[in-house]
């Protein structure tokens, strides 16, 4: 597991004094000879901007002021060899420059190759907690291949801004061949140099320079030029501690804004007998050149201590449907799209999926994904993810359309996203003979799965009464052989019984429709007196939840045929109780559930929502002086649904009377009140030891926080959740000294868990480690991007601007499940539960003739690791696994394939790995990351 946790790093002593000599460029004070008098003091001075893309403005607003000031740069840097700029880290200021200004890209190029401007690694500034690590590897992977084009990115992981760091960046930044970083928030207060060694799970590691007062820690110098000899120095004897024997880090630039024209004057300009002196250069050029560290202090794991800066924490659980989106389209990216036509596309739809991936780039800002800025850019973001989602989807579904034409109209093909084998529940929209009176699904080896009945979709889809007169008009409605959403069949005239008749089909005729014939016939008869019947019928449809075994990342095709197969451990509910026979779900009187597992495990009270005020902004939630907590609802009301065998259903709606709003005056919930009513679906299905819950907020409230809270089996003061790369281990506090109140609410992504209470997520979500129970943040309401007075931050993180958006009026959705288990998360098997939670095989209807064989083809298996990509690179499957264990392991892949070679992960080739009829073995240390190159 990743250590430590709560309090946002471990730091370790270094040896003795815990830094060396630097090596490079000199700057070390070292006492005078004879004279007695020390050398001046080496101040390398950083010109830069931070570039936020998008914030208190929107992006095209924000990309106008970074034309002119990128314009200022270029004239700046080719006029002065001695001026050095770095444009903060990511490439997208420069693509953005570029679009703008595509006649400067080789003046860019020159001064990048010159070393005068510094850009890269990154294609944006990211948030490491709110996307998968496989967007944070294509991000990097992105920004990395833009600057090389341009003459070189610079060699360190500037993560200036980021709210903190998850725990496997060193290990990203070394696969990709990076050994420095360089950020500032989130560094642990134990900390005492200037540069520390960073540590993932895995034991990879990089050295840090921390930047102390942040990235624009020097951005005053300048105020008052005549002063500026002054400020240096005082500067620089103020850093010298921190720095000492190495020259000092002057940061030398803030948000959106150019250095000052004096610069370079000014800082040539101090005589020889100053105690300081001043090297213009870029962040790269200084901190590439401090390798001789062999001894400082090491940090482990995440940063997220509040020590030395806000982390901003609250950004977790603000603008909840943006989370939401962005793993939503992660998911059909990563997970369907790319590995689908990665083993199945006859050609690599790359221009679709780059385009996909820019968007979730894109949407991955610091100030984008995190929903901390104006409601302007939310819907921006928004839009991003919606588009990277619909890419996805159009891919996903042009591969599966092509497999579907191997399969019968009567049968329907079922994919897997997982590499292992899977038995799971599909829906599907079958033609059904009404004779039948049970159904059965039939696999290509002929074993019959079983299905439950949901719906019956009638034959007679319309019908109606039209003077005949109005019948040439009804053939407006045909959009060609298509009508009510499917094709025509066959149409039959009656003028005896004056009647109409359509045959419709979703698959259409063999024969193409006459869309001519049609319009004449109805010309004849439209002069009669009379009404005339039209009706429309289909192929009498049942809708079935239906059992499929499917295999790795493959496919199978299943039909339905006549019969009743039992269900082993069916699910049924009875009186307010779901049971499938590993876990049994009853309603108490207050609308919560308790759970409790075959082996004896309970959880009582699972789904209490407690609401409180938040007079915070988008960054940090903040309490009012007097709270009103409400967790006891108004009404309570169960409905049935589903009654198995495969799958059981009840809903619970809960109207709640939660305050109005914040009364600032009196730094209170209003007395007035709103209705609020949360709607929890609850599901249960066969052969699954989790519940699923999906939670719908019809929300009127203002400045509030409503949380679920599920209960644990017992005590626990530690939780473990799942992010970017690996499962990490947290406590019930969180460092703090700076000034913003440490709170201990963290981020989890794929899961968390606690005491026997493990809670399956769909999205990025803020959780909560109480006494005795688990609090998951469902909804954050608030009305203002920052607050100037803040009950729980000592100063503003922005403007203060209006974010009526963010009040999350209207309707939300929370889908999550609960597992109760004993033992640990590793025990309990939540990486597999998770996966299959998440990812739902998927199914589509047949397109060949009906009554032809049916087949099923296995893509490709990973045992021992965990997939997080799959895809095509340069003609071969390229593979990347992540050892999600505490414990070293072996990942064995078996697949289409007769050669494996080890890549990093910017695709650089390494060791050729051995391969036996389709088989490759990867030792794996605990937590380490590992791509491999698949070839014929």
């Amino acid at each position: 597991m990743s250590e430590p946790a709560g309090s946002g790093g471990r730091s370790e002593p270094a040896g003795s004094g815990g830094r060396s000599e630097p090596a490079g460029s000199g700057g070390r004070s070292e006492p005078a000879g004879s004279g007695g008098r020390s050398e001046p003091t080496t101040v390398h001075l950083v010109p830069h901007t931070h570039w936020d893309r998008e914030w208190y403005e929107p992006f095209q607003r924000f990309r106008l002021r970074l034309v002119d000031l990128l314009d200022e740069v270029l004239d700046r840097a080719e006029a002065d060899p001695r001026f050095h700029f770095t444009l903060d880290g990511q490439m997208a200021a420069v693509d953005d420059y570029l679009e703008v200004r595509p006649e400067h890209r080789d003046r860019v190029a020159a001064l990048v190759r010159r070393g005068q401007l510094a850009v890269g690694p990154w294609q944006i500034l990211l948030d490491e907690f709110l996307v998968s690590g496989e967007n944070i590897v294509r991000n990097l992977e992105l920004g990395w291949s833009r600057a090389e084009a341009l003459g070189g990115a610079m060699r360190v992981g500037y993560l200036p801004d980021e709210f903190g760091h998850c725990a496997q960046m060193p290990q990203i930044l070394a696969a990709a061949g990076l050994t420095h970083a360089c950020l500032w928030r989130g560094v642990p207060g134990g900390v005492t140099g200037h540069a520390f060694r960073w540590v993932a799970p895995d034991g990879s590691a990089v050295r840090v320079e921390y930047l102390p007062g942040g990235y624009g820690n020097a951005a005053g110098l300048f105020a008052d030029p005549d002063r500026f000899a002054a400020k240096v120095t005082e500067y620089a004897a103020r850093r010298r501690p921190l720095f000492d024997p190495d020259p000092v880090l002057a940061m030398y630039g803030a948000d959106h804004s150019a250095p000052v024209r004096s610069l370079v004057d000014l800082a040539s300009g101090l005589g020889d007998d100053a105690p300081v002196r001043v090297r213009i250069t870029t962040l790269g050029a200084y901190v590439t050149a401090r390798n001789g560290d062999t001894e400082l202090a090491a940090v482990r794991g995440e940063l997220r201590s509040h020590a030395r800066a806000n982390i901003l924490p609250g950004v977790i659980s603000v603008r909840p449907h943006l989370k939401r989106a962005m793993a939503a389209a992660e998911r059909m990216v990563e997970r369907y799209a790319e590995p689908l036509a990665a083993l199945w596309a006859p050609a690599w739809p790359e221009r679709f999926l780059d385009m996909a991936w820019w968007r979730l780039v894109d949407a991955s800002g610091h100030d984008s994904v995190t929903g901390c800025g104006v409601d302007e850019t939310a819907v921006q973001v928004a839009a991003r993810l919606a588009e990277a989602e619909q890419l996805g989807q159009a891919v996903r579904d042009r591969v599966v359309g092509r497999l579907t034409r191997d399969v019968p109209r009567d049968a329907v093909l079922v994919t897997n996203p997982s590499p292992a084998e899977r038995t799971d529940l599909v829906r599907l929209d079958l033609e059904i003979p009404d004779e039948w009176p049970a159904v059965a699904l039939e696999l290509p080896d002929g074993t019959r799965q079983p299905t439950q009945l949901e719906d019956h979709v009638p034959a007679d889809l319309h019908t109606e009464r039209l003077a005949a007169a109005d019948l040439p008009a009804f053939c407006r409605r045909l959009h060609g052989p298509e009508l009510f959403g499917r094709q025509i069949v066959a149409w039959r005239l009656d003028p005896a019984a004056r009647t109409l008749e359509f045959d419709l089909d979703r698959h259409g005729a063999d024969e193409p429709f006459d869309e001519d014939a049609l319009p004449a016939a109805l010309a004849d008869v439209a002069g009669e007196p009379g009404e005339w019947t039209v009706r429309l019928r289909t192929a009498p449809r049942r809708v079935l939840t239906g059992r499929v075994t499917v295999p790795a990342l493959g496919h199978v095709a299943v039909r339905p045929v006549p019969g009743e197969v039992p269900v082993d451990r069916a699910v049924r509910l009875a009186d307010g109780v779901l049971d499938n026979g590993l876990i049994r779900v009853r309603v108490r009187d207050d609308g919560t559930l308790r759970v409790a597992a075959a082996g004896g495990t309970v959880l009582d009270g699972v789904g209490r929502v407690v609401d409180g005020g938040d007079r915070g902004d988008t960054y940090n939630y903040g309490p009012p002086g007097t709270d009103t907590l409400v967790d006891t609802p108004a009404e309570v009301r169960v409905t049935e649904g589903a009654r198995g065998p495969l799958r059981a259903e009840l809903t619970i709606d809960r109207g709640y009377d939660w305050p109005a709003a914040v009364d600032w005056a009196a730094d209170r919930r209003t007395v007035a009140t709103e209705r609020g009513v949360v709607s929890m679906h609850v599901e249960l299905r066969a052969g699954e030891p989790f519940v699923r819950l999906n939670l719908t907020l019809d929300n009127r409230s203002r400045d509030h926080r409503a949380r679920l809270h599920v209960p644990l089996a017992r005590p626990a003061d530690a939780s473990h959740a799942e992010g970017q790369f690996a499962v990490v281990a947290r406590g019930t506090t969180v460092e703090g000294g700076f000034g913003e109140h440490p709170l201990p609410t963290f981020p989890a992504h794929g899961f968390v868990d606690a005491g026997g209470a493990g809670l399956l997520l769909t999205q990025a979500s803020e959780y909560e480690l109480l006494d005795g129970e688990l609090a998951l943040t469902l909804l954050r309401a608030t009305g203002q991007l920052s607050r100037n007075v803040h009950p729980y931050r000592e100063e503003p993180a922005g403007p203060e601007l209006p974010t009526p958006e963010a009040q999350l009026v209207g309707t939300s959705t929370v889908r999550l499940a609960v597992l109760p288990h004993g033992g640990d998360w590793r025990a309990a098997d939540l990486l597999g539960a998770a996966e299959r939670y998440r990812h739902p095989v998927h199914a589509a209807p047949g397109q060949a003739p009906p009554g032809g064989p049916l087949a099923a083809r296995a893509g490709l298996s990973v045992d021992g690791a965990t997939m997080t990509s799959l895809r095509r690179r340069d003609g071969e499957l390229e593979l990347r696994l992540v050892a999600q264990s505490p414990e070293p392991t072996t990942a064995v892949v078996r697949g289409p394939f007769a050669r494996a070679r080890i890549v990093d992960l910017l695709g650089r080739l390494g060791d050729t790995l051995p391969v036996r009829d389709g088989r490759v073995e990867l030792a794996l240390p605990p937590w380490r990351l590992a791509t491999v190159r698949l070839g014929q």
